[in-house]
């Protein structure tokens, strides 16, 4: 399937000095990690961790951005921005900005558009919420915000978006999916982006689990066959953890 992609989340933790300590300490993992490895740090500390990760294969997100080149948008950061500062990936459609701050499938979207058009790889965030699940439609859900947020998107751009299945239930919350459960919903997104192009781009595309992955259940989870990375929350803000997730992704 898709590329192996771990990614850490690193939410709003960690002030400059901090993240350059565990950038260090994460950094010798792009040396031997069999799968690409990418750290989504707050605004504050994107320079710090380019500066402290240069010369690795470790990639930096940033936690999102904004759909318009520049304009007055005070509080919010653009993808130009992102990309004159040398930054590769960054988060789109995360729940949190979607419970908390208002975030759509069409803003969702929109933001998407601009982070291609700028060059940058999208990890877009999908899922469901408890009650959506408990209803049983968490497959209509996804297949929903996925195909919102891919409006307009070429085959070929394709290659540049990585979608992470992240059900809201199990984010911070210490419930984490079944394997089984996982390996389900990451296969139907796989399912809807063959619908919406061809086998080709569903086959290469990276689809990753976000949902209390952790050092102790990364193995099992990443071991489906269709979870091709994780995530990944509080474990990527203690390397060691961090690191055993890296290193179970094979």
């Amino acid at each position: 399937m898709g590329k192996y992609v771990i990614a850490g989340n690193w939410k709003m933790n960690k002030p400059p000095a901090e993240a350059k300590a565990l950038s260090e300490d994460i950094k010798p993992l792009g040396a031997g990690a069999a799968c690409d490895v990418v750290l989504g740090v707050p605004f504050v500390d994107l320079q710090t961790a380019l500066d402290a990760t240069a010369g690795t294969k470790i990639g930096v997100a940033a936690q999102n951005c904004h759909w318009a080149a520049s304009g007055a948008f005070t509080g919010e950061i653009s993808a130009p921005m992102l990309k004159a500062m040398g930054v590769g990936y960054v988060i789109i459609g995360h729940s949190e900005r979607r419970q908390y701050f208002g975030e759509t499938d069409e803003t969702v979207n929109k933001r998407v558009r601009a982070a291609l058009d700028n060059g940058l790889t999208v990890i877009l965030c999908v899922g469901e919420y408890l009650e959506q699940r408990e209803q049983g439609i968490t497959e209509e859900v996804v297949a929903l915000q996925t195909k919102v947020a891919l409006c307009g998107v070429s085959a070929e751009e394709m290659s540049r978006v990585i979608i992470a299945y992240e059900p809201v239930w199990a984010i911070g919350t210490g419930r984490t999916a079944t394997a089984a459960q996982a390996n389900e919903v990451c296969a139907a997104i796989r399912n809807v982006v063959k619908g919406l192009y061809n086998a080709d781009v569903a086959t290469a595309l990276t689809v990753q689990y976000g949902g209390s992955m952790n050092a102790g259940n990364a193995a099992e989870l990443l071991a489906q066959s269709d979870v091709d990375g994780g995530l990944i929350g509080g474990a990527s803000l203690k390397a060691p953890d961090f690191a055993t997730i890296v290193a179970a992704a094979k």
